[in-house]
């Protein structure tokens, strides 16, 4: 990778994203839109069922809020010291240190692409029965996932408030018919009773409470991404903290209630069975059941839109996340550049888009598999490198503070994070052990083992860039973690206290 020269005065373009453009309830439709809650519900909840024979999963969601209710503690206090659209990447860097950060960089990247390009494989299958039910057409995946790429292409050259005002109608439509859909199974209990046995702690521990626990972690990934845009949003340190708790409340209640809900429809006795039965399509056949045809065919149209939202807010997350890298020149600066017009990372949108053209074309010449080799097998292994991510994160938060205490409470700046990366260094070592039987392939088989040890390669070579940039460009390296203020760094990281204004800094 050429190393990148210094950007110039006469750029017509700025180093900084546009400030004072999201408040709390657009910074939660984006995070809310990359959980993808009516797939997670759908498709998550019906797979933990089928596949572990538990039915407590309705606790294991109020159990993985409660972690990372946990682990936002100390993640919206970092928040507080600095405002950085590379979010994990800017905290293991100025936690652990900046190789280690580039490292995390490089995870990130690898884990939010693959989030963000496998919903192009899901996309076509969602869509394909609808058209030939209301149009009498069936056309290629691919064509359908060529438009939904344009309309994200198109959104992520647009001002982030505008992303955010398309967000807030998808995601509201959604998650009122999940709450429809949940309430109308409630309304309708098998044996005519609402049955409360699924919400026993003797029904989730057991053989497979390692999977179900990945699982669940897996249906809240996009929370975090929060701080993604600090630099974007209007009084950053409330709107940070504010929108990551409420985030995770509102999702884990979500899934919660319905993955209940399902329970009470079916009979807490026959939800297992039900779900290897029906798959994906319970929550729409008791829907049927009780609502009528209209209602499903409703919520398999929102069920579409939910992909292409979690397309939008992703596509936003990986483009700051280039952005933020390139803006410090840890890759090449082009890509560190904001259009004056309307504030989005143009350089690192654009270039996001070509990616996810890319492995639409490649995937339709070759005939692969879009649903099961691009969707699920990408999506879940993004998952599982968000997961490592927010577990060095937690690291990250106590090794800053011992650093820099801010005046912070031993529980913001200890407790709280040392217990969030216990569990979830134990969470880790559950998702790499049922890693297999979460990408749906034998226990050898070679995806299994490659997903995790390319995180590994991918970390140790981002590692091994920042030494490098350490022993060539000095400058370069000193300002990693930096944000909008490495534009102007000349020096290592002295002046902790600053961080506040990280973002609020207009290069010229």
């Amino acid at each position: 990778m050429p190393l990148s020269p210094a950007p110039t005065r006469t750029s017509p373009v700025t180093a900084t994203l546009a400030a004072d453009r999201l408040g709390v309830a657009a910074v939660v439709f984006f995070v809310m839109s990359a959980a993808t809650p009516l797939t997670v519900v759908a498709g998550v909840i019906t797979t933990g069922y089928a596949t572990t024979g538990l039915t407590g999963i309705p606790l294991a969601f109020v159990l993985v809020g409660l972690l990372l209710g946990l682990f936002s503690v100390g993640y919206v206090t970092m928040a507080r010291h600095t405002a950085n659209a590379g979010a994990f990447y800017s905290y293991i860097a100025q936690g652990i240190g900046r190789p280690a950060g580039v490292g995390a960089a490089w995870v990130a990247l690898l884990a939010y692409n693959a989030l963000q390009v496998g919903l192009y494989g899901a996309i076509g299958a969602a869509a394909q029965p609808l058209l030939h039910q209301w149009f009498g057409v069936t056309p290629p995946w691919w064509c359908i996932a060529l438009i939904a790429w344009a309309i994200t292409a198109g959104l992520g050259l647009r001002r982030i408030d505008v992303n955010g005002k398309v967000l807030a109608v998808l995601l509201l439509a959604e998650v009122a018919i999940i709450a429809i859909y949940s309430l109308s199974s409630l309304a309708s209990p098998a044996d005519g009773r609402i049955a409360l046995d699924t919400l026993a702690p003797g029904n989730l521990f057991g053989p497979g409470i390692g999977a179900v626990l990945v699982l669940a972690v897996l249906g809240f990934v996009g929370f975090e991404a929060a701080v993604v845009f600090s630099e974007e949003s209007r009084d950053p340190h409330r709107t940070v903290r504010t929108a990551t708790y409420l985030s995770v409340a509102l999702i884990a209640g979500l899934y919660a209630l319905s993955a209940w809900a399902m329970t009470v429809a079916t009979g807490p006795g026959r939800i297992v069975e039900v779900s290897r039965n029906e798959g994906t399509e319970v929550i729409f056949n008791l829907a049927a059941a009780n609502l009528g045809r209209t209602m499903v065919d409703i919520g398999h149209a929102l069920f579409v839109t939910s992909i292409l939202a979690a397309m939008i807010a992703f596509h936003n997350t990986t483009a700051r996340y280039m952005f933020a890298l390139g803006r410090e020149r840890v890759l090449p600066a082009t890509l560190g550049r904001a259009s004056r017009r309307s504030g989005a990372p143009r350089a690192a949108s654009l270039w996001q888009s070509g990616i996810g053209l890319t492995v639409i074309v490649t995937f339709a010449i070759a005939g692969w598999d879009p649903l099961i080799q691009l969707f699920f097998w990408a999506g879940t292994s993004g998952g599982l490198g968000i997961l490592f991510l927010i577990t060095a994160t937690s690291v990250a938060v106590i090794a800053f503070f011992n650093q820099h205490p801010h005046g912070e409470t031993a529980w913001r700046r200890l407790v709280a994070p040392a217990s969030a990366a216990i569990a979830l260094g134990i969470v880790v070592c559950l998702a790499v052990a049922n890693f297999a039987a979460l990408l749906g392939v034998p226990g050898n088989h070679p995806l299994a083992i490659a997903v995790p040890i390319g995180y590994v390669v991918a970390a140790v070579l981002g590692a091994a860039w920042g030494l490098i940039l350490q022993r060539a460009r000095p400058d370069v390296y000193a300002a990693i973690g930096l944000g909008a203020r490495s534009t102007t760094a000349t020096s290592p990281l002295t002046q902790a206290d600053d961080y506040t204004r990280v973002g609020r800094e207009t290069w010229r």
